[in-house]
């Protein structure tokens, strides 16, 4: 992995943070991360109205930032509308400052009825019937505690909770990022499952979870792109960008079983009738939407042959 990283931290008004960060996940195709705040009070009410948010980004340290940080300022100016917002600053930061950022921020988290997420640096007690899963996030995505992998996680447990499947069902995770979605399907109770990720840092974080977990002798990993896949799945997560969720919609129904559950987030709201829209010339019955603050994720189902 690399040592050293270029950090980007760009300061909003919260109200501007989900975008800017959809923004900056688009623009440097690494996860990021918003700064939390230390509060002093004893009850909500005491708690001061935030009003700024710090987001920052990663780059590889040998990578030429001026490109993105030239996209970063203009995008900035244009979601600004007319308001003065600082310009993005950018530092070199070592692998391990940004590991200690995220354990100081990350904590054991319970989700749907029986998913309990524990940091490896945390210890929690499991309750009977709770599936645990111990997830060190690396430099990749996902830890349970974004909107986007929660909906994604809740989605998930309740589709194999309900278990239509005559067998234990096959699962693609495309984006795996940390491999917590591959993690969790594996333990609720799947059969093969494929995590792919186009970043090898990613896949190399996932395979280090796997071991943790017991799992990897379970899930297959790999960078393969979509397209060049040939087989096809019961289950398919894809945690990713709306615009490349459109993008792969043909690829992401032709890899679907029939009777098979595909699941999209990572979508903005407002992103949701691109998303639709993008998803109707496919064989597919949108089966619901579900949404999480400033986040949707929409499940899809391939009528069964008859």
């Amino acid at each position: 992995m690399n040592d050293s990283w270029l950090e980007i931290s760009c300061d909003v008004p919260v109200e501007l943070a989900d975008l800017v960060a959809a923004f900056l996940t688009e623009l440097t195709g690494i996860g990021v991360c918003e700064d939390n705040r230390t509060v002093d009070a004893f009850a909500p009410g005491e708690i001061p109205h935030m009003t700024w948010t710090s987001i920052k980004a990663y780059l590889p340290a040998d990578e030429d930032p001026a490109p993105k940080m030239a996209r970063l300022e203009e995008y900035l100016s244009e979601v600004g509308a007319g308001r003065q917002l600082a310009r993005p600053t950018i530092a070199t930061i070592r692998t391990e400052e940004w590991s200690t950022s995220w354990k100081v921020n990350f904590k054991p988290l319970r989700i749907g009825s029986r998913l309990l997420v524990v940091p490896t640096w945390e210890e929690e007690a499991a309750l009977p019937g709770d599936v645990v899963l111990r997830i060190d996030p690396g430099m990749a995505f996902g830890t349970g505690g974004h909107e986007t992998t929660r909906l994604c996680l809740e989605l998930l447990e309740q589709i194999m909770a309900n278990n239509s499947f005559s067998t234990a069902p096959s699962l693609l995770d495309l984006g795996t990022g940390s491999g917590i979605l591959s993690m969790a399907a594996s333990l609720l109770g799947a059969g093969r499952v494929v995590a792919l990720d186009i970043d090898p840092e990613a896949i190399l974080v996932a395979q280090e979870n796997l071991l943790l977990n017991g799992l990897a002798e379970k899930i297959e990993t790999g960078t393969t792109p979509l397209e060049a896949l040939n087989e096809n799945f019961d289950i398919i997560l894809a945690n990713i960008l709306a615009e490349e969720l459109v993008r792969l919609s043909p690829a992401l129904s032709d890899r679907l079983n029939p009777g098979g559950y595909l699941i999209l987030s990572g979508i903005l709201t407002d992103k949701e009738p691109l998303v639709l829209d993008g998803f109707k010339p496919h064989p597919l019955n949108h089966a619901g939407t579900s949404r999480d603050g400033e986040w949707s994720a929409l499940t899809y189902r391939k009528p069964a042959l008859s």
